[in-house]
């Protein structure tokens, strides 16, 4: 039994078109149902993504992961510390609904692994000794780009209270796989087959919340055309161009309407055997970026955690 990915999150917001105009401007696809939107990645299937209008500040609602031998999986949670709940009123009752130790919301759904991801235009770098583009240019001009689109949802950050204390509830009780950590501060958990190096990321902070959900692009260069993009039609904080230690991928953050943050990414580590894989422990110094810009002084603050949330 395990996790086998993520398939969507949920957020209650007080404005939801204020939410759908972000991540529309993101590249996602919408469709509007009484008091929700669901947004999906072009061509995808479903939904990965869904606002309900609800409250006065943006809240996690749940987190959808796709997994495996369920059954299993409902008579370990509560062993180590979570409960089996009821669908919330107006949700799927298929599946399992979790709380995890800290009142973190799942939703298990039976389902395969993702399919396999369509292939495009490598990206081709001329190095030292090596080049492999020749007589031809490496980059169009601008105005021949059509607007870079996210291709999967990658993995969700979660703010928690105790992050080992989380790791050890995704480990033990949904069967994932600790990738590598930053000392207790920040932890990343994979599947354990055929998976990104991290599914589920997770960071310190006095409550729960989300802190950021991570799409997929095709290339280093569309994280940086798609980045400054979201960035100027949502005209708030962003983080990027970079790329991280853990997990090596080239990232670009936008900040949504609520304080949480929006992350295109590419050329992430891929683990296909979490039992060949050897976590490594970091120092604070790589739990951000190996390179970039500054981090802004608000990138890991919970604006869920707040007072009146």
């Amino acid at each position: 039994m395990a996790v086998l990915g993520v398939a969507g999150y949920a957020l209650d917001v007080p404005d939801l078109d204020a939410g759908v105009a972000f991540y529309c401007a993101a590249g996602l696809v919408p469709a509007l149902a009484d008091d929700r939107a669901l947004l999906s990645c072009p061509g995808a299937e479903g939904p990965c993504v869904t606002l309900l209008r609800a409250g006065t500040r943006m809240r996690l609602h749940h987190v959808t992961l796709r997994a495996d031998a369920l059954d299993e999986i409902s008579r370990l949670v509560p062993q180590h510390g979570g409960a089996l709940v009821d669908a919330p009123a107006g949700w799927d009752t298929a599946g399992l609904w979790v709380s995890d130790p800290h009142g973190v919301l799942f939703h298990l759904i039976e389902g395969e692994a993702a399919a396999a991801e369509p292939t495009g235009p490598r990206f081709a770098i001329n190095a030292p000794g090596e080049i492999v583009r020749v007589r031809r240019s490496a980059m169009a001009p601008v105005g021949s780009y059509a607007p870079a689109r996210p291709r999967k949802l990658g993995h969700v950050a979660l703010f928690t209270p105790d992050v080992m204390a989380s790791v050890a509830f995704l480990t033990d009780a949904f069967g994932m796989g600790l990738a590598d950590r930053a000392q207790d501060v920040v932890a990343f958990c994979c599947a354990r087959q055929n998976s990104d190096h991290h599914v589920i990321a997770l960071a310190k902070s006095p409550g729960t919340g989300l802190h950021h959900a991570s799409f997929q692009v095709a290339d280093p260069d569309d994280v940086g055309r798609a980045g400054q993009a979201l960035a100027n039609a949502a005209g708030r904080g962003h983080w990027g161009f970079g790329r991280h230690t853990i997990g090596s991928n080239f990232f670009h953050y936008i900040q949504d309407p609520w304080g949480s943050w929006f992350e295109y990414y590419a050329d992430m580590d891929f683990i296909d055997d979490h039992a060949l894989w050897e976590p490594t422990v970091y120092g604070m110094e790589d739990a951000m970026a190996n390179w970039g810009p500054p981090v802004p002084a608000d990138f890991v603050h919970n604006y869920q955690a707040e007072s009146g949330q």
